[in-house]
């Protein structure tokens, strides 16, 4: 008898060869639209995240806003403060989540954002999947789903395991936020590739990418039309961004100067777009030998 004969076929299930856990049917969102929001480290997925909350809040949604990242720095513009996550919470009360309370670990944030960062284990340990389920499990208990229209996830840098991929269970729609440089696009070929296997078995579908903090978009233009994606949205690199940042308020609470209404506009625009009947797009990522050689700029 092989050692590999107790190994369970998984093919199919949540991509070639994986071995994370399938989703438990319980802890399934079917209560509001749920976007995943991916891209390079750095790239602006936070401020995106937030400012598409306040743009939904905007609009008269009730949102919920799950940071998924150990540095649990997703929600602070809409908080004003960072916030505890829900592994640290869980710890001190010895991972008894039936002495929690939703005021424990929700925060509402500007426009009624229903703010909560998931954290994540410490580093070198566990797997962020794991935080993101219990998460899900904690909202889903104490029913903080049932009167929610959009939930976003603001997921940590590039997807390289089944744990930064766990939100992608619970989502309709990916969204890839991007840059018009090398590293940007190569993350979101990856990224892409891991939104297509999840689809295979789950309702995600890639709505588009957004080109953030960039003056072209050019090359992003070039690869969505090489692989069949589609640019769903630009941010220029206005300092209005830089400055909400600076003063930990997302850009729907500062002052109504002529680059932070043009910010706004394009967040309403992305939110209406997002929100309405996107054509979910069907992209094939590039192997990494011809993107590789595909983003070799001039």
């Amino acid at each position: 008898m092989s050692p590999r004969d107790d190994i369970p076929e998984l093919k199919g299930r949540d991509g070639e060869g994986s071995v994370q856990v399938h989703l438990d049917p319980a802890t399934k969102i079917d209560s509001a639209m749920v976007f995943s929001i991916y891209g390079k480290g750095g790239i602006g997925k936070s401020t995106t995240s937030s400012n598409l909350s306040a743009a939904f809040a905007a609009m008269g949604k009730r949102v919920l806003q799950i940071g998924c990242d150990p540095k649990h720095d997703s929600t602070f513009t809409l908080t004003g403060q960072l916030q505890p996550t829900v592994i640290d919470i869980l710890k001190e009360v010895d991972f008894h989540a039936e002495e929690l309370r939703p005021e424990d670990y929700v925060t509402e944030g500007w426009g009624g954002v229903k703010c909560v960062e998931a954290g994540g284990p410490p580093a070198g340990t566990g797997c962020g999947g794991y935080v993101v389920g219990q998460t899900v499990k904690l909202l889903k208990q104490h029913h903080m789903l049932d009167d929610t229209d959009v939930v976003i996830f603001d997921v940590l840098g590039d997807v390289v395991c089944g744990g930064f991929a766990a939100p992608l269970q619970h989502a309709d729609k990916a969204v890839i936020v991007t840059a018009n440089d090398f590293d940007s696009i190569y993350a979101m070929n990856r990224i892409i590739a891991a939104v297509q296997a999840k689809s295979a078995n789950y309702k995600v579908r890639l709505a588009g990418c957004i080109a953030n903090r960039s003056k072209d978009t050019d090359e992003v233009d070039r690869f969505c039309d090489r692989v069949g994606f589609k640019r769903i949205g630009h941010m220029p690199d206005i300092d209005a961004i830089r400055r909400s940042r600076l003063k930990k308020k997302t850009l729907f609470e500062m002052d109504a100067d002529e680059d932070v209404l043009e910010c706004r506009k394009i967040y309403m625009q992305l939110a209406a777009l997002l929100h309405g009947n996107l054509e979910p797009m069907n992209p094939e990522s590039l192997p990494d030998r011809d993107i590789f050689e595909f983003l070799g700029f001039d």
